[in-house]
């Protein structure tokens, strides 16, 4: 268990990549504070899994945009689990729409959740990181962050805004230990994207994609896992794409 006898803090882990990210964190030996806004049952149908399978975890109430909260989630992972060694900030959310039919605040509570929320609990978090000159933050973005798509706007946004912050964070945090990277999940089928997928289940945009699938939770998971762990300790300041080679394309790949 490459994790053994650390402690990792999820936010959005109720359901979706967040639960995942959860779960691989609690199967190699992590202690697993698993957030939520409003799915209480869910989060702690995770917890039970994890500790099911004999690991620690709990569930924690917070909506990470808001910083207070996001200050309260940190200090209540730690007293119920011990000092945290690893941040995953997955909590997201989207509003798609086209800009000219867009409330003028469409871009806020997205911009608020998305990058706000990694913001407030990276803060949070980094008394605790500088004492112990060994941790890890991992940033759950998108390819969309590095990329143009209809109706996306306001999300895209946010996640350039979260990849921009992940490199000036890496830079910034280095010399206290502390590493910072991102994934860049490409299309995984959750609720978040739900909307994107409802016209034909998705065939249109899964023949955009060169390895022609979707990602699963999983895998999104598994890249969180590893920028975590010791394997990756040389790494910071990177953007590591799952997504099936969608943003390597020019176009939609083909001629």
């Amino acid at each position: 268990m490459k994790l053994k006898d650390r402690t990792a803090l999820v936010t959005g882990a109720s359901r979706g990549i967040g639960r995942a990210i959860a779960l691989a964190l609690a199967e190699q030996g992590a202690a697993v504070a698993v957030n939520y806004r409003s799915r209480q049952e869910d989060a702690l149908a995770v917890v039970k899994e994890i500790e099911t399978a004999g690991g620690r975890a709990a569930a924690v109430a917070a909506d990470v945009a808001d910083p207070q909260q996001a200050a309260r989630l940190v200090q209540e992972a730690a007293r119920l689990l011990g000092p945290l060694d690893i941040l995953v900030n997955n909590a997201g959310t989207s509003d798609d729409g086209l800009i000219y039919d867009a409330p003028p605040d469409a871009w806020l509570n997205v911009m608020k959740t998305n990058f706000g929320g990694a913001w407030h609990c990276t803060h949070a978090v980094l008394e605790q990181f500088m004492a112990r000159g060994d941790a890890t933050i991992v940033n759950i973005s998108s390819a969309m962050g590095e990329r143009g798509w209809i109706g996306q706007a306001n999300y895209s946004a946010s996640k350039g805004a979260l990849n921009s912050f992940t490199r000036c964070a890496a830079v910034e945090l280095a010399r206290f230990g502390i590493r910072v990277n991102a994934v860049l999940a490409g299309f995984t089928p959750t609720e978040l994207v739900d909307g994107v997928l409802q016209r034909d289940g998705g065939k249109s945009i899964k023949r955009q994609i060169p390895l022609r699938r979707f990602a699963t939770t999983g895998q999104v998971a598994a890249a969180a896992v590893f920028l975590a762990g010791p394997d990756s300790g040389y790494t910071t300041g990177e953007l590591l794409c799952v997504d099936g080679g969608f943003s390597a394309q020019l176009g939609i790949g083909r001629p």
